[in-house]
């Protein structure tokens, strides 16, 4: 029985370092992922947000998920920090760019999310999420 806990606590003392490592380089994906998207967005999501304003904070927050579920499926399916990172930027290149294919479906988003239109704000969330279900199945099939 002993044996077999200090077989456990082997591999966690292996396997932590490198979890952690992995972890935390996705977490700074994620991080340079919502900075870069809030610059390269016509809004300033994160002002309307501190407004009050309920279509930007639903754009941001399926901007956030959006980005995080590709870099997950990245997370999962690599074993070298290198793949993480590679396929991570890659992934969030998708996304940026399944973003600006849905500002060309809705001309004039900058007004109607200032505006508070929680319609579009909604539909944009729902687009981004779902580009980036099909953005992590790709990456990790």
């Amino acid at each position: 029985m002993e044996s077999n806990f200090g077989l456990v606590l082997s591999g966690i003392s292996q396997g932590l370092p490198v979890l952690l490592l992995h972890f935390v380089a996705t977490l700074l994906l994620l991080a340079l992922g919502v900075f870069c998207y809030t610059r390269i967005t016509p809004f300033h999501e994160t002002e309307l947000v501190r407004g009050g304003n309920i279509a930007a904070g639903i754009v941001l927050s399926g901007t956030i998920v959006a980005l995080a579920i590709p870099l997950a499926a990245m997370l999962a399916t690599s074993i070298v920090l290198l793949d993480i990172i590679i396929w991570g930027i890659i992934a969030l290149v998708l996304q940026f760019a399944a973003f600006g294919i849905t500002t060309l479906l809705f001309r004039g988003i900058k007004p109607l999310i200032e505006g508070g239109n929680v319609a579009v704000g909604l539909a944009v969330a729902a687009g981004q999420i779902g580009i980036g279900l099909l953005n992590a199945g790709a990456l990790a099939g």
